[in-house]
């Protein structure tokens, strides 16, 4: 068998659209819309379909759908190289949609963010495999980012000024600038003029180089990566500060999938950094090796959400 690794392209909606008409405070509610339509892919000419099902891989949209894609192709097509199994590739815009997609048994496995994982574990069921070691560290931060050439220098400087999230769900993009902002008891829609969500770390990169919004929190292995490999924005933006470390964004399962399926892909990934084709892919993807996931690391993660969970700066908040 062929392993194929199908792509489902989603409705991508450009930045100025969500600078102009999507990025308001107060409009996002706790409910999650999920299209269904899109978890069956279409075969291509010729194909036939594969006796057996498919692995169905999701991947949040920490970065944009496209480089997604790009950067996580070669990741799952060794995946199912190994399995023996021909991959489906899933995108949301949300981390929600991909929290709601695993709780459905919809999809087999996501990597998702910290955030969703430590607020929906319990509600969805999902279970951690592995996740990524990176620089000899499995510990990640957020950082907050101005344009190089602006006259911002603490997070106090952006008041009344504009700036960027990435997702209602996410960790780094959302709740640690909001924890921030409590803990100066302030609350982000009285506290910056107006606040944009990009729905990728990448996307708010982008933005902030270019000016379209003053600050904006970022996943710091994003803004790292592209600072390293290609750094076109990151070379035009700044950060100043860092929040404390995090577990790291981790692999889940859905409870649907079979325990032996699960332990395989644990055995894959645990291996992938001793085998010469999976080290080339971890090393084209900064990623030392794969290792297992431990609960502590995300306590302090816990703490923020239960700080801010007697207000309406819940998970879901906007």
């Amino acid at each position: 068998m062929v392993p194929r690794c199908i792509f489902k392209p989603i409705v991508l909606v450009a930045l100025w659209a969500l600078l102009l008409g999507v990025g308001g405070c107060g409009n996002d509610s706790d409910k999650v819309v999920v299209d269904f339509s899109k978890t069956v892919p279409a075969l291509r000419p010729g194909e036939r379909a594969s006796p057996t099902p498919p692995l169905r891989v999701a991947v949040a949209a920490m970065i944009s759908p496209k480089e997604t894609f790009d950067l996580y192709r070669q990741l799952l097509a060794y995946l199912g190289r190994k399995l023996d199994k021909d991959l489906e590739f899933v995108q949301r815009k949300t981390y929600g949609e991909i929290n709601e997609l695993l709780k459905r048994g919809e999809i087999d496995l996501a990597f998702i963010c910290s955030g969703p994982y430590v607020a929906g574990r319990e509600r969805s069921g999902f279970e951690s495999l592995a996740v990524p070691e990176v620089h000899g560290s499995h510990f990640y931060q957020s950082y907050l980012i101005v344009n190089k050439n602006s006259p911002y220098h603490r997070l106090e400087d952006l008041r009344g000024h504009t700036f960027a999230f990435t997702d209602p769900d996410s960790n780094t993009g959302k709740l640690v600038p909001t924890y921030w902002l409590a803990q100066m008891q302030e609350r982000p829609e009285t506290f910056f003029s107006r606040i944009v969500y990009t729905y990728s770390h990448d996307n708010s990169i982008m933005a902030v180089a270019r000016n379209l919004v003053d600050g904006a929190t970022v996943d710091g292995l994003i803004w790292e990566f592209y600072q390293e490999k290609n750094p076109a924005f990151t070379s035009k933006t700044r950060v100043i500060k860092k929040s404390e470390p995090y577990g790291m964004p981790p692999l889940v399962a859905s409870k649907a999938l079979a325990y032996e399926s699960k332990e395989r892909i644990r055995q894959i990934l645990f291996s992938m950094h001793q085998d010469p084709d999976g080290k080339r892919i971890l090393t084209e993807l900064m990623i030392d090796r794969f290792i297992a996931p431990q609960e502590e690391w995300y306590d302090n993660l816990r703490q923020m959400y239960r700080q801010m969970a007697g207000g309406k700066d819940t998970p879901h908040a906007p």
